[in-house]
């Protein structure tokens, strides 16, 4: 069987033919996907839960209603113990496998679920809070390898996408919680407690789940590999994976040996894909999701609504929109592709940023505040502010939420995805991080209407990234997807030794 053909002169690399499955035409896939996909749902509840648990903490420990400082930590610790969660769990995912790290990362996340719950002081707290953290941060690396690696070629992007659904329906079930602990006895124990369920649903699921067999090939652990695939494909189909298979671990890109971080930086492929796929997740974060579901409340208040009800509400509206935008993602992804995708949607995030920096603007003005006192100025800023929000969500949740995580977990070659894909991961925590601790310093230099300008720069700038460095990768089995950076790196023949041999 051929693995690669060419379209053309330019080395493009053209989709393998007869690969027709859908997305729910083998349901062993989609509730291995689903099953993995819980680790999503940990990682997008923790991140929604905490704003409205805050609040009742305060309430609960008057230290943390005093010091804005450990409020700050109780919020952000989560956060650190991602960054180290992910940069070792790239590790741990290479070294063990993608399902020991996925029971790894539940047990995690379960234990620091119930510490929080049974914290007696804001400390101990925080240090439940670095226990989750570390468990979203393996979860966030192994989830989306873990569903690439079972997936067929041609629904490879909405499997890997289904995971960051899971995400957005994480943060809808945590304002969903918030509302529904409020009246409760132990409102905030109860809110960051419950988190241990689905951590411990998922621990027994996975138990029943094989290893990747993709990792399984590569230990040589042959036979359980060709078992798994036998149950994702038709037997006319799985002599050619199986032949794919073991073309791509008989490949001179496998070391012989576990890799380390540093190696991905020895050769021009691996430094070509890491900085695709690193930076694709650092865009992910500099072009604003996070500060633009920040101001939400503020553009509603904007708009002539000033109830709590209401901001809490469009919360609701907010992380529903996200979770149907991403259902939009999964659908186009692997019909329009990656690439096109991405580049779409920051086309969309670049207007709609413009449309906010624009509407906070005008509504600063002496001459709108004048207006303002009529109710006519600020009530058509604000709805001017709400359709750039609108237009925000709509954009960026099919293209740039899913699409940094997907093209991640199929650009490396199987013996660096791991350390590759944590690699990446983390360099989105650092990102995240970096946006969560600047936006509002930034915000008091230049203004709300400034910042929202800034960031619709860097989405100009991630269009550029995105056209000139990101390849497309729609069809293409993870073997194609490695022959790709071999053309990139050394010329169309993908070797370089056949390049330098030329050369002489």
């Amino acid at each position: 069987m051929t693995i690669l053909s060419m379209a053309g002169s330019s080395g493009t690399l053209d989709p393998l033919p007869k690969r027709k499955m859908s997305y729910f035409s083998n349901r062993y896939v989609v509730g291995l996907t689903v099953t993995a996909g819980i680790g999503g749902l940990l990682f997008g509840y923790d991140t929604g839960v905490i704003s409205g648990a805050l609040l009742y903490i305060r309430d609960d420990f008057k230290v943390v209603g005093e010091n804005s400082f450990l409020q700050e930590t109780i919020v952000s610790m989560a956060l650190v113990g991602a960054m180290i969660g992910a940069a070792g769990g790239g590790w741990v995912n290479d070294a063990y496998g993608r399902k020991r790290a996925t029971l790894l990362a539940d047990v995690i996340f379960t234990i620091g679920s119930l510490v929080m719950c049974a914290a007696p002081d804001p400390y101990v707290l925080i240090f439940g809070r670095l226990l989750v953290g570390l468990g979203v941060g393996i979860a966030s690396v192994t989830a989306p390898v873990y569903i690439a690696e079972a997936s067929p070629t041609e629904i490879r992007g909405g499997l890997v996408g289904t995971n960051v659904l899971m995400i957005t329906g994480g943060q809808f079930l945590s304002y969903l919680v918030n509302l529904a602990f409020t009246e409760v006895s132990g409102t905030w124990r109860w809110m960051l407690g419950v988190a241990a369920v689905p951590a411990i649903i998922q621990f027994f699921l996975i138990l029943l789940l094989p290893e990747s067999p993709r990792w399984l090939y590569l230990k040589n652990e042959k036979a359980k590999a060709i078992a798994v695939l036998a149950k994702i494909y038709d037997p006319d189909r799985l002599e050619d994976e199986i032949d794919m298979l073991a073309a791509g671990s008989d490949d001179e890109f496998q070391p012989e040996k576990s890799v380390s971080y540093f190696d991905v930086f020895k050769s021009k492929e691996m430094r070509l894909a890491f900085f695709a796929g690193a930076g694709l997740q650092a865009f992910q974060q500099f072009t604003g999701i996070n500060t633009v579901m920040y101001y939400s409340p503020t553009i509603v208040q904007m708009a002539g609504f000033s109830s709590n009800q209401i901001a809490l509400l469009l919360s609701l509206i907010v992380a529903a929109m996200n979770a149907a935008g991403t259902i939009v993602g999964i659908y186009l992804i692997d019909r329009c592709g990656r690439r096109l995708l991405a580049l779409a949607s920051l086309s969309g995030v670049f207007i709609s940023l413009l449309i906010l920096s624009g509407a906070f603007f005008l509504q600063s003005t002496s001459l709108c505040g004048v207006h303002t006192l009529h109710g006519s100025c600020g009530s058509s800023l604000g709805w001017f502010a709400v359709l750039g929000l609108v237009l925000y969500i709509a954009f960026f949740s099919p293209g740039m939420g899913p699409v940094p995580w997907a093209l991640n977990s199929e650009i490396y070659p199987e013996a660096y995805r791991g350390v590759c894909g944590g690699m990446s991961a983390t360099v989105n925590w650092v990102s995240n991080l970096i946006v969560a601790q600047t936006f509002l310093t930034l915000v008091s230099l230049v203004g709300t209407s400034g910042t929202f300008l800034i960031i619709a720069g860097f989405a100009l700038v991630a269009f550029v990234f995105v056209a000139l460095f990101v390849p497309e990768t729609k069809g293409l089995t993870f073997e194609q997807v490695e022959r790709l950076w071999r053309e990139r790196a050394w010329g169309s023949d993908g070797s370089q030794q056949s390049l330098l041999a030329a050369e002489a």
